[in-house]
């Protein structure tokens, strides 16, 4: 949606496509405020596919989605004769989307959501494959990482953008649906619009023709931090960071869709505690299996220093003066946020691309730590503990951290890298 916002802002009229369900979560998390001002169309299409299964969705779309598209389209061309629609806009993994318009005759153009690194490798599945190096699943044939370039992190098992640790089943799922599609997905697209930027990727850039890197995308100051949230924001925590002193604040956010067994949340919470820091935590009402249920007293204890909301509008939090590390699941938009904002990483992925972000992070970046599980395969509070402050009292991690966001801020300024790209799609757009 920031995409969306951004094309709005440079004269570019937009209607943004969501299945009903989806529209319906997005609308009840906005702001009264923010859907009288809002710059672009959300509509939606019905919900053909029953439930809220990903996997279900993912498998149907292809035969159900493009003639719901199809026919939006033309309600729209036909409604707004003057105003037809000239582009269409689909996530890389959305080739449906992309398939739909092409029988259009519309222009149309891939939206890439993670890093360039993780779709090179993506787009080099089949010759993985074809050299032995992965099997029909996409896994590795031999125990060793496998390398696209030696500037560009290795990838070990367990490490590739489909791999699910804890679920072998969905993890041979997005192999197959996913990665496995995304060459084609590209071949019908006439550009590749990236979340990132070349300087931040220049090896992974240079493996991919027609790419337009136009990162990062951030929100706009006449939108604030809204970019399209299934939960209402709690803006009592950019009050309660104003209180706290420079620099103290762990943030620790773990994007949407990761879920804790009561152990690892008691490590998590009493790790928090352990470090003595204020903290701010983003807890979502599905954060667990069940009912949240802290260790007995933790809530007591830490009300002085601890903050626990439901959702928080992240980049404010992240460029706030208070926050002092970023502890994350290391999703690309949240590395996107955290690196545009300066601010160090204590990292904790969980599944498919988020292991690669992490190693970009920690070792070719170098602006952040990473947690390492016990035998039990538990982060412990002794460990977030010892991570935090080594993070914070690294002087070199934190000056790479102000070094990207420099980076940052020139490449989507006027003659910047993204911006030059950004310009020049709008242009060709307004054609």
């Amino acid at each position: 949606m920031k995409l969306a916002y951004n094309l709005a802002n440079h004269g570019v009229k937009v209607t943004f496509v969501n299945t009903e369900s989806t529209h319906e979560r997005l609308m009840s998390a906005m702001p009264e405020k923010f859907k009288e001002e809002i710059p672009i169309g959300l509509v939606s299409v019905p919900d053909v596919l029953e439930g809220e299964d990903v996997k279900k969705f993912i498998e149907g779309a292809p035969s159900s989605m493009p003639l719901l598209l199809q026919n939006l389209i033309k309600n729209i061309n036909e409604l707004n004769t003057d105003d037809q629609v000239t582009h269409v806009i689909a996530d890389v993994s959305a080739g449906w989307a992309l398939e739909a318009a092409k029988k259009m005759g519309i222009e149309r153009a891939a939206f890439v959501p993670c890093g360039i690194a993780t779709l090179a490798l993506e787009l080099h599945v089949h010759r993985l494959i074809e050299a032995g190096i992965l099997d029909a699943d996409g896994i590795p044939m031999k125990d060793e990482p496998v390398s696209l370039s030696s500037k560009i992190p290795a990838w070990k098992k367990n490490e590739f953008s489909w791999s699910f640790p804890e679920n072998p089943q969905s993890e041979k799922f997005m192999f197959q649906h996913l990665a496995c599609n995304t060459k084609e997905d590209v071949k019908i697209s006439n550009w590749l619009l990236v979340n990132s930027f070349y300087e931040l990727e220049p090896s992974a850039c240079d493996l991919i023709p027609n790419i337009l890197p136009i990162g990062p995308l951030l929100a706009s100051d006449h939108l604030g931090t809204y970019a399209g949230n299934f939960w209402a924001e709690d803006s009592t925590c950019l009050n309660w960071l104003d209180q706290q002193p420079p620099r103290s604040v762990i943030y620790a956010a773990f994007g949407s869709t990761r879920i804790y067994n009561q152990q690892q949340l008691n490590e998590l919470a009493l790790g928090l505690e352990m470090v003595g820091r204020p903290f701010l935590w983003v807890i979502r009402s599905d954060f667990t299996n069940g009912k949240v249920e802290f260790p007995e007293g933790f809530i007591k204890r830490v009300e002085k220093n601890g903050k626990i909301v439901k959702w928080a509008p992240q980049e404010k939090v992240l460029a706030h003066p208070s926050t002092a590390c970023f502890f994350s699941h290391c999703g690309w938009n949240s590395t996107m946020e955290g690196i545009s904002k300066g601010v160090p990483f204590l990292c904790w992925p969980y599944f498919t691309d988020q292991f690669h972000n992490r190693n970009y992070i920690c070792q070719t970046w170098k602006v952040g730590l990473e947690l390492n599980p016990d035998e039990n395969g538990i982060i412990t509070r002794h460990e977030i503990k010892m991570k935090v402050e080594k993070l914070l009292s690294d002087k070199d991690i934190e000056a790479n951290s102000l070094k990207l966001k420099e980076m940052a801020r020139e490449s989507i300024s006027e003659g910047g890298s993204s911006f030059n790209n950004f310009i020049s799609f709008v242009k060709q757009i307004k054609q």
